[in-house]
């Protein structure tokens, strides 16, 4: 058990007492709460009215609250924001010029159908890498479909893994926008937890993806809703070149590619800023003295430097490899960011309500209770993001107001345990999604689910790998 030491933090925003700046907190969050299910606000509104709730209750004064408020938003923008536009406009090129159908034909297509649900879920956690969990789900699903159709094997057998890959490397991996959030938060190393990241994420995938998809397979036996899938004549012509002149899955305009760039070029590209960090990060503990090596490795491993070669290098691998001329490429990257404009905007206004959180000195109350109950500060993170997913039914809102919340008690621990309170928060911020996510939606309406259905199907995985996810990092905790 980590003893929690004094956060050395700067005096608070308020007088009030622990009780009252409690009450504040919960004040705070159950306006962002109400505000996203009851009134159905957008998340960015919800935080903002939240954190002004949390200013008033807590006596903070007005100016005082408002600079602190648009200092977080402003440092997560720059920070976080940052990140979330270069993986965006990666992902929407892997996507529109057909790398990612390229790396699905050539590691799906061909597969024995008992390999099935394995390769699927390794598909998933390779394009899950740079993309955002919806985009990832509009380019997989139809592929799922049109795989469970043609190996005639139950569709939430092939599906479930591609679902969990997806969804497990959102909740643990950066560059994704929430755990990105919380390294700010709470000053993690990103290297490091990537790293830790994709130890825990391997074996969390396999218990809640292939694992946990065949007793999902028996407890909700569906088909492939035809109208989806995509067509099956032969190898490859789910995702072909042929596809390329017709319109999407889902109804979006036809690609501007022409051809398909290779396997190689479109894994490459996603691989390149996971190997750039992680470089650095294990460079930084076998090198830990400061040396000209040692400092240009760091310098390209650090998460904004490594995407952008990412985008540099797509542009050419992916853009001028289907076809593209670089006016094309370029436009493509940029149709990627509209897509994310909301995501940013949320995470940066759940930065400016987590700074005012712990200017306010809400988190040293947090703490002080977390001494007297001795509880874990690896349990209690995770707790607070299974609570706020919970009511939200957001995990971006999950991740950063639980980041800001437990922050204050993390001081004296090492780079290993931050980065696995990092990834605890990402544990608890999926934990069993149910009518308030829009992820429970989308699924449904995908696989042609009844509610109850989806709730023993997605809302099963996603507890699973919450579970499952947090145990694997209360194992290493008694190891760093």
């Amino acid at each position: 058990m980590v003893h929690f030491l004094a956060a050395d933090a700067a005096e608070p925003l308020s007088s009030a007492s622990s009780g009252q700046l409690a009450l504040a907190a919960l004040a705070g969050i159950a306006v962002v709460v109400l505000g996203i299910t009851a009134a159905k606000l957008h998340p960015f509104l919800a935080l903002i009215l939240g954190s002004a709730a949390l200013a008033l209750v807590a006596w903070v004064p007005g100016e005082a609250a408002v600079k602190s408020f648009t200092t977080g938003f402003g440092t997560t923008v720059g920070s976080v924001g940052l990140l979330v536009a270069l993986g965006a406009m990666v992902g929407q090129l892997l996507a529109d010029s057909g790398g990612g159908n390229a790396i699905v034909d050539k590691l799906v297509f061909g597969v024995k159908a008992a390999a099935l649900p394995w390769m699927m879920a390794l598909v998933a956690a390779i394009i899950g890498l740079p993309m955002f969990f919806e985009i990832g789900v509009v380019l997989l699903i139809p592929v799922v479909l049109s795989v469970a159709r043609r190996a005639k094997q139950p569709v939430l057998l092939v599906g479930i893994p591609a679902l969990a890959g997806l969804s497990v490397l959102h909740a643990l991996v950066p560059p994704h926008p929430g755990p990105v959030a919380a390294i700010e938060a709470v000053k993690a190393d990103t290297g490091r937890t990537l790293m830790l990241g994709v130890l825990l994420a391997i074996p969390t995938l396999i218990i809640a993806g292939p694992l946990l998809a065949r007793l999902i397979a028996r407890l909700v036996p569906v088909d492939a809703p035809a109208e989806l899938a995509a067509d099956a004549g032969s190898p490859g012509a789910a995702v072909g070149d042929s596809d390329l002149a017709e319109e999407s899955a889902d109804g979006k305009a036809a690609s501007p590619a022409t051809k398909r760039p290779s396997f190689g070029a479109a894994i490459g590209c996603i691989l390149l800023p996971v190997v750039l960090m992680l470089l650095a990060s294990i460079t930084e503990i076998f090198l830990p003295d400061s040396g000209t090596f040692l400092t240009v490795v760091k310098f390209f491993g650090t998460p904004s430097v490594a995407l952008m070669l990412a985008v540099l290098v797509a542009l050419f691998a992916l853009g001028k490899g289907s076809g593209m001329s670089l006016a094309t490429a370029n436009g493509v990257m940029s149709n990627g960011l509209p897509a994310v404009a909301g995501i940013i905007l949320i995470v940066a206004a759940g930065g400016g309500f987590k700074t005012l959180l712990v200017d306010a000195g809400v988190g040293n109350v947090i703490k002080e209770w977390a001494e007297g109950k001795n509880l874990s500060p690896l349990l209690m993170a995770w707790l607070v993001a299974v609570g706020i997913r919970l009511a939200t039914g957001s995990a971006t809102v999950a991740t950063i107001t639980a980041a800001g919340i437990v922050a204050p008690m993390l001081t004296g621990l090492d780079a290993n345990q931050l980065a696995l309170v990092v990834l605890a928060i990402g544990c608890g911020s999926v934990f069993f999604s149910h009518v308030n996510d829009a992820g429970f939606w989308l699924v449904k309406e995908y696989f042609g689910l009844t509610v109850v259905q989806t709730l023993k199907s997605w809302s099963l995985m996603e507890t699973v790998i919450s579970v499952a996810g947090f145990a694997f990092c209360a194992m290493a905790w008694m190891l760093v």
